[in-house]
């Protein structure tokens, strides 16, 4: 039976603050490795098949983020949001490095709603994912929060009750957040490429 995230809360928020020594990062790695996991499948389940980033090379290179960042959280939540940042970043780095291979167009028209429920190929879709990146960038200037909320929900695939956990509000306030952020980038991706 795997453990939850609240279930392992107080082993979790002791391993951060160890985190700084290789053993602590070890002990860190493996209580998490497993909602990292969950994050990565949840970020790579909107992939269609044939792309050649998997759930192991995701998990990989967000670690290899989060080393380089020097394990410096504050507390869990922290850590899970630079988690689901991290793998954005991956994912957006390996989208825009197939974009590079194809030395292809402009980024094209990305309806929220779809990349909830339906896959997305980072191959074959770099501009949209380079599009809601770039949108989230202009969104974090507004609202940081949002932003996070947003991650976590769409590209780490928390549920409501997580995210509201994990960021300290309700889970109305959650859902507010969700329809705020959707709205202002559904006006921002239908904005046409300059």
């Amino acid at each position: 039976m795997i453990r939850s995230m609240a279930d392992l809360s107080p082993e979790i928020t002791f391993a951060l603050s160890n985190a700084v020594e290789p053993a602590g990062r070890e002990r860190l790695f493996a209580l998490v490795y497993e909602d990292m996991a969950r994050i990565a499948r949840a970020q790579l389940a909107r992939n269609q098949r044939g792309n050649t980033l998997d759930t192991r090379a995701l998990i990989s290179e967000a670690y290899l983020k989060l080393e380089r960042a020097g394990f410096d959280y504050a507390n869990r939540t922290h850590f899970y949001a630079t988690v689901a940042c991290a793998m954005r970043q991956v994912v957006i780095d390996y989208a825009r490095s197939r974009l590079a291979e194809r030395r292809g167009g402009g980024a094209a028209f990305v309806d929220l709603d779809e990349l909830a429920n339906h896959p997305i190929s980072v191959d074959a879709q770099a501009e949209q994912l380079i599009a809601i990146d770039s949108a989230l960038e202009k969104l974090a200037a507004l609202d940081p929060r949002l932003v996070k909320v947003v991650e976590l929900r769409f590209f780490a695939g928390l549920e409501v009750s997580e995210i509201a956990d994990l960021l300290g509000v309700s889970e109305p306030t959650i859902k507010r957040d969700t329809r705020a952020a959707k709205a202002f980038l559904q006006r921002e991706l239908a904005r046409p490429v300059a």
